[in-house]
């Protein structure tokens, strides 16, 4: 029941992209108060690209495979600044699934712990900057330590959920350092990094999609 096979985690783009679609307004009317207004519909097309061509690819062959064609896909969608990190995300989770034919617990948590690395990576970035990664880094080490503690599949990725939800609503205190919000300095305040709530409803989707699979 732990282990997640390629078909699973198309199923599971399938869900965060129905997931992004219903959310899309509430997260560009987030990026309106302190970005462009357009993160919702940014990751919304971006996601939808994503299910476009692994449904184009029919079962795709292996994880790596489900990875790397989202990669690929979600990049030429999105010229935006998410665009390269969430490509770069899926790159880094491709390389954990490669020469796998199923994922278990321990694999996905992993893949979790390189997409928030690829996203630190590729855009410089660290927690308390009111960005993604204060969703993505708490998502990562919540979801190592509950495995680390043999939680399965399940209780791992919920547990990275719930971390990823409550880093992104510590975004609401703080100061943007980064991107069209750091010009804004204290009016930022009060509001929610729009990119780390995308990530929390990426993070818990991903869980509930998972939930009874340990």
């Amino acid at each position: 029941m732990g282990e997640v096979s390629a078909r699973d985690l198309t199923g599971m783009f399938e869900a965060v992209a129905a997931a992004i679609d219903r959310e899309k307004d509430r997260l560009s009317e987030l990026d309106g108060v302190i970005g462009d207004a357009d993160h919702g519909v940014t990751m919304d097309i971006g996601l939808k690209a994503v299910v476009k061509a692994l449904s184009a690819e029919g079962a795709a062959a292996d994880p790596m495979t489900v990875f790397s064609t989202a990669a690929k896909s979600f990049l030429n969608a999105v010229g935006a600044s998410s665009g390269p990190l969430y490509a770069t995300a899926f790159l880094r989770a491709a390389a954990v699934a490669k020469g796998r034919e199923t994922l278990d617990a321990e694999a996905m948590t992993e893949i979790v712990a390189a997409m928030a690395e690829g996203i630190r990576h590729r855009g410089k970035g660290e927690r308390g900057e009111k960005t993604m990664l204060d969703a993505w880094l708490p998502a990562a080490e919540a979801g190592r330590a509950a495995r680390a503690g043999g939680q399965g599949l399940a209780a791992s990725l919920a547990a990275a959920a719930t971390a990823a939800e409550e880093g992104a609503e510590a975004t609401k205190d703080m100061l943007a350092a980064r991107g069209r919000a750091s010009r804004l300095g204290e009016r930022a305040i009060g509001h929610i990094d729009p990119g780390a709530a995308s990530a929390a409803l990426i993070l818990r989707t991903i869980a509930d999609h998972f939930a009874g699979r340990d």
